[in-house]
């Protein structure tokens, strides 16, 4: 747990001596991680209702405060495989071009179009979906992890974290994930099946794409994630 908090958050947590196993349990515990989020989100939103803003804009630095609190690691993962997506030629050059660091058209539209419709949405969600969209979106790291699916470079995160989750546990936690939001309605329950559809999809694109998974398949995996749930929910 505190080695996925020192991953997911700014928490000033440090954890030496990482190794493929420590890494695996840490994926393992991203939902939760989730949960946290989620109820900070929770908190601030609460905060920007008070002081009477705009809900859009509340959205907005909401959004803009979880891009903080998470070092905007995984809107960079979005936008680096959008890019690598929208690119041609063979896997070696996608992954050059997800690696340079900058920011293509097909990345700057994906951070537009998913930070807007999360902002435009996060102001009208239960508390309740706001937690779930958070655990969902950590639970799609599950996924991308799952035995089976290659890491697409032999370093990096993806190369530490890739195959590490037994199938049965991921299923499991989405299971668990259903079920929690069946009090929250109808919508809630086919916005976390949708959510489990679109990372599958999205890890099996880019499996065949890139080769395997990445560090930034997986920041994209739990943005897209997040989307869907707020979205739908």
């Amino acid at each position: 747990m505190k080695l996925a908090l020192s991953w997911l958050t700014v928490l000033p947590l440090r954890v030496d001596d990482v190794d493929r196993k420590a890494a695996g349990r840490a994926i393992a515990w991203t939902p939760l991680v989730g949960v946290v989020l989620g109820a900070f989100v929770v908190g601030v939103l609460k905060l920007l209702a008070i002081s009477n803003i705009s809900a859009l804009v509340a959205g907005f630095l909401v959004v803009g405060v979880v891009a903080l609190s998470t070092r905007g690691m995984h809107l960079d993962g979005l936008a680096d495989v959008a890019d690598g997506l929208g690119c041609y030629g063979p896997p070696e050059r996608a992954l050059k071009v997800m690696k340079d660091g900058g920011a293509g058209p097909f990345g700057v539209v994906s951070l537009i179009v998913v930070l807007g419709a999360q902002a435009a949405a996060l102001p009208h969600a239960q508390w309740g979906v706001v937690l779930l969209a958070f655990a969902t979106s950590r639970a799609a790291f599950g996924i991308c992890c799952m035995r089976g699916v290659p890491a697409a470079r032999p370093e990096g995160l993806g190369a530490l974290v890739a195959g590490t989750q037994h199938p049965l546990m991921v299923i499991g936690t989405w299971v668990v994930l259903a079920a929690a939001a069946i009090p929250l309605g109808w919508r809630a329950v086919v916005a976390v099946v949708v959510a489990f559809a679109l990372v599958w999809v999205l890890v099996q694109h880019t499996r065949k794409r890139f080769g395997g998974i990445t560090g930034d398949v997986l920041g994209a995996a739990a943005e897209i994630a997040l989307l869907a749930v707020l979205v739908i929910a």
